[in-house]
């Protein structure tokens, strides 16, 4: 699905290149010309981040370091503290500016403090050591050493990835005026000014007992390090888009080392990535091209290929789902009444989005320079940071979307949309012409999945309105915990390379919405088969085909390096678990395979989690 989507956007950016530079495909073309041009880059070296290496070599203090950080969202610099905006999840009216832990250059906090993790780390100070000789930077071993001790320490009191997924926990709404009291050793002020947000009066604050440990890290930190350490985050973020010496130092250690890729992308896939957006260097790694032109791309990439007639088959089979969604949650026999109730409210309150946005974004004020790679990328940046931060005072626009229509990936998302991209309507996740068996089981349940997100560990604690609060009983509550605690403990025991193990608290939104999904499409196809009985097709039954259409979906290859980095890092099980682990839970999966006690994957009815 990825090739075809690669393949595509080959095609249309090779012919948005011959286009006048001032249209939407003519901006495209030059952006994607800018990144092709490697006679250019190899020319001007490391010249395109010039300018930031030498603002932080003068910063007198920390302060202006600071500000700096608050650029991180329109150039290249990197920050102790992440900066997003979305949904308030307590006033759904209106949007707000969350903050977060951050600085940490590894995947994952456990890069830094497992033993199991430190030949990559050992690697990591190697390659710190390595972009700052790039950039003739005065002694970069020893300074790379620092930048990891710095970061060890920041890696120390973060919160874990498990601990990130507790709403409650992590909704902390302060004023602007109020954190320089909770974090006196940093200078917010500056912060919030660097990012374009000095008037914003509110925020929310995420790991809340992290946030002053962070602080008080930067504060003794030598400010020699955090130079060292801001210029290497500079060149570690700019290098993707840099000449060869920058951008294969960059692919050696983030996609060789962490992730197993043997050799590095063609430069066009490169280059249709960091124009489209995702991950631009197309490994699921580290940085996640910040500075795009994803819905630009989207709006030429619908036009030419996802035609009316899929948007109208998809939105059908979608009414479909959510009617057996409503019919389990309407005889769930674990629920009681007043909180049935509410979930079938918040259900119902559910936007379908299918394939692009119906009100395209207006790109006619964003410059493109097809002699200008780094600059278009901080302009594209500035562009998206500047549309976000201007709607901070308007109401909340529920048609907006988060993902681009090229992307072969759906969400749940804060808006109380699920949202399926016209990237992810193919084969064999979607066809008109196929089985609707196989439809049911492949995108049926991906919608299912969506659907049931809404209702997970995380999406249960969000009510009709989206608002964060909890409209459970606690009898439903306990319940919903006891059987969402078994799950997990499941999925724990999973190893799916030696030594290392799923992480069941991670990974449990997404198995429960796995589970849940893969039940509701295959109560969905029963539905849709009006009281007869499923034809018999090459030999295999509707529910053995809605099956083999989950497991087909999730079809896929990844190195051990890359799953090892997976079950630390990522709330998605590997591929395989994704089949096996909801399957085994489903007692139809038993009936139709003939799975019997003394199978490998055979759970006593009494063990299989029931939960949507």
């Amino acid at each position: 699905m990825s090739d075809t989507i690669e393949a595509r956007l080959h095609d249309l950016m090779e012919a948005a290149a011959k286009s006048p530079s001032v249209s939407l495909e003519g901006k495209v073309g030059a952006f994607y010309k800018a990144f092709m041009n490697e006679g250019r880059l190899r020319q001007i070296g490391k010249a395109p981040i010039a300018t930031e290496i030498e603002t932080i070599k003068r910063a007198p203090d920390r302060a202006t370091l600071t500000e700096l950080m608050g650029r991180s969202k329109t150039d290249f610099y990197g920050s102790i503290y992440s900066l997003v905006t979305d949904v308030d999840f307590k006033d759904i009216g209106h949007y707000a500016v969350y903050i977060g832990q951050a600085g940490l250059g590894l995947p994952n906090r456990d890069y830094y403090l497992e033993p199991s993790f430190a030949s990559q780390k050992s690697a990591y100070q190697a390659y710190i050591a390595q972009l700052l000789s790039l950039l003739g930077w005065k002694e970069a071993n020893a300074c790379a050493a620092a930048v990891v001790e710095f970061e060890t320490r920041i890696a120390q009191v973060s919160w874990t990835k498990a601990e990130q997924r507790d709403l409650d926990k992590i909704y902390n709404p302060y004023r602007t005026l109020e954190l320089d009291g909770l974090m006196p050793e940093f200078a917010w002020n500056a912060f919030l000014k660097g990012a374009g947000i000095a008037t914003v009066g509110r925020v929310i604050v995420a790991e809340q007992s992290a946030f002053p440990k962070i602080a008080a890290i930067y504060q003794m930190t030598p400010l020699n390090v955090l130079k060292a350490w801001q210029a290497f985050t500079v060149a570690d973020n700019a290098a993707f888009y840099m000449s060869e010496p920058f951008s294969a130092a960059r692919f050696q250690f983030r996609n060789r080392i962490l992730s197993g890729q043997p050799a590095e992308s063609v430069r066009w896939k490169r280059a249709i990535h960091a124009v489209s957006g995702g991950d631009c260097d197309a490994s699921g790694d580290h940085l996640d091209c910040f500075g795009n032109m994803g819905f630009a791309v989207g709006q030429l990439y619908t036009a030419r290929y996802f035609p009316a007639e899929t948007k109208a088959n998809i939105e059908a089979l979608v009414v479909n789902v959510k009617a057996a969604m409503r019919s389990r949650l309407e005889r769930l026999d674990w629920m009681t009444p007043a909180t049935r109730v509410q979930a079938l409210g918040k259900l119902d309150t559910y936007q379908i989005k299918v394939g692009y946005p119906e009100h395209p974004r207006d790109f006619s004020g964003l410059k493109i320079r097809e002699e200008d790679l780094l600059g278009d990328v901080r302009r594209a940046a500035e562009w998206d940071w500047r549309f976000k931060i201007a709607r901070l005072q308007s109401p909340v626009d529920r048609a907006d979307w988060t993902m681009t229509p090229q992307t072969n990936d759906a969400y749940n998302g804060s808006l109380r949309d699920i949202v399926f991209p016209a990237g992810i309507l193919q084969p064999p996740l979607f066809d008109p012409a196929a089985d609707p068996a196989i439809n049911y089981g492949a995108i049926g349940a991906v919608i299912g999945h969506e659907l049931s997100h809404g209702f997970d560990d995380e999406g249960r604690k969000l009510d009709a309105k989206g608002e964060l609060r909890n409209w459970w009983t606690a009898q439903d509550a306990a319940e919903f915990t006891l059987r969402a605690t078994k799950l997990a403990a499941q999925y724990s025991a999973y190893e799916p390379v030696p030594g290392a193990h799923i992480n069941g608290e991670l990974t449990l939104g997404e198995n429960i919405a796995d589970l849940g999904g893969l039940n509701v499409a295959l109560e969905a196809y029963h539905r849709s088969l009006l009281g007869h009985s499923a034809p018999l097709l090459d030999g295999f039954t509707g529910d053995q085909r809605v099956f083999l259409g989950w497991a087909q979906a999730w079809r896929g290859k990844a190195r051990e390096d890359y799953v090892r980095k997976q079950v630390v890092s990522d709330p998605h099980s590997p591929r395989a678990f994704r089949v096996i682990g909801p399957a085994r839970n489903i007692d139809e999966w038993y009936a139709a395979f003939g799975v019997k006690q003394g199978d490998v994957y055979y759970l006593d009815p009494k063990q299989r989690v029931r939960i949507w």
